[in-house]
């Protein structure tokens, strides 16, 4: 009797992830053909894939997913976090260890791949993704090009070469390029299971002006959620036009890139807008760019903080809060100059992750306190940046918690 059983034979890859030392991963393609350069990240989150891609701090990075199933709950328009999708202010590319499945969600408005390839994001799956998690932890964030062809043809010289010759993160401003282009209101409020995102009152009892260096829209929300009225202004906005708004308190928002490329136009706003008095609170990048204000420094990190159950301790209450985090720069906790006291540190490696100018109204934190889902652990920091406006005014404080 013949055996007629066809050998097995690997699927020819449909995509490519090709690091700057040359290392070639092959995998199986999704969402967006064609190519994208960027850093490659890890991020240990187990839910929130939607926000994590959309959220402008990850431009010009490619996440690589250390969960292994994403994709599972679909896709829809609710879970968006940048203000402006069709500049993809987000990350460049996606890796993930297993092909993506048909969505099993009640909140589901589509298939994954099919918004991939919407939002222009390049997507590799089938590949080991422990093995490229511990090559970051090791050798820290490569640089890398992420193709993806249907037919599988790649030069793969030529991503070698493209690889190799981009020049990385390290003074690489973007928030130029994923700011808002123009002075916005911004009425939307947190979202209500059910029920979905509610509206402003309209009996807004301060002004809060928003600096987009690539804000997340649940920041926007928590903020409007106080009974402000928030205006967004773009990222190269002066402290003169940023005054003429007059504004109640000043929100500094996250975004990406090497702190201290964006803070050569940034710096002088901010000390300006301090000099003025004005309450300040800063969020990632703003906390980077805050600190480089107030005289301290900031590095580029390792491996980065990238996750949603990183342990943070607050100083100034005691308490530990498990916190999202997303960023590859961090400042520097012993640069911090006299009457600048560092308030918040990571309990994984004891990195800075929060300031406060002794005597000014004026602080920050490296973690993303807005995140959804996510930990809601660090809501309380909105209502002591409202707590500092009201005491400015004269008004009664919130209860932080």
């Amino acid at each position: 009797m013949t055996d007629k059983t066809a050998p097995w034979t690997a699927p020819k890859p449909t995509a490519m992830l090709v690091l700057a030392d040359g290392t070639v991963i092959e995998g199986q393609g999704f969402g967006a053909t064609g190519t994208a350069v960027g850093e490659v990240c890890f991020n240990t989150a187990l839910t929130g894939y939607q926000e994590i891609l959309t959220d402008p701090s990850y431009a010009g990075q490619i996440v690589t997913f250390t969960f292994p199933h994403i994709g599972n709950v679909g896709a829809n328009d609710e879970d968006i976090e940048d203000l402006t999708p069709a500049a993809r202010a987000g990350a460049v590319g996606a890796v993930f260890r297993a092909p993506i499945t048909d969505p099993s969600s009640y909140r589901s408005a589509g298939h994954l791949d099919q918004w991939l390839k919407r939002r222009g994001v390049v997507a590799i799956c089938d590949l080991d993704t422990r093995a490229l998690t511990a090559l970051i932890r090791e050798k820290g964030m490569p640089n890398a090009v992420i193709a993806h062809d249907p037919q599988g043809r790649f030069d793969i010289e030529d991503l070698k070469r493209q690889a190799a010759a981009w020049s990385g993160l390290l003074d690489l401003d973007l928030a130029k390029d994923v700011t808002s282009g123009q002075s916005a209101q911004w009425t939307e409020t947190p979202w209500v299971w059910n029920e979905g995102y509610g509206g402003a009152r309209g009996d807004d009892t301060m002004h809060i002006v928003a600096i987009d260096y690539g804000v997340k829209r649940n920041i926007l929300r928590l903020l409007a959620g106080l009974g402000a009225k928030v205006t967004i202004v773009p990222a190269l906005t002066s402290a003169e036009d940023i005054l003429a708004l007059e504004p109640d308190g000043v929100f500094l928002s996250n975004g990406p890139g090497d702190p201290a490329a964006t803070g050569v136009y940034a710096v002088p706003v901010i000390r300006k807008l301090i000099d003025a008095g004005l309450p300040v609170f800063g969020i990632c990048l703003g906390h980077q760019i805050l600190a480089l204000a107030l005289g301290g420094k900031t590095t580029k990190m390792h491996q980065g903080h990238h996750g949603a159950n990183h342990p943070v301790k607050d100083h100034t209450t005691g308490k530990v809060e498990i916190v999202s985090m997303n960023h590859g720069f961090a400042v520097d906790g012993k640069s911090l100059p006299q009457g600048v006291e560092e308030t918040h540190v990571s309990l994984f490696d004891g990195s800075n992750c929060g300031l406060r100018l002794a005597g000014k109204p004026v602080f920050s934190v490296q973690h993303h306190p807005e995140a959804s889902p996510g930990p809601q652990d660090s809501h309380y920091l909105f209502r002591r940046f409202a707590n500092m406006i009201r005491e400015r005014r004269g008004e009664k404080a919130l209860a932080e918690r």
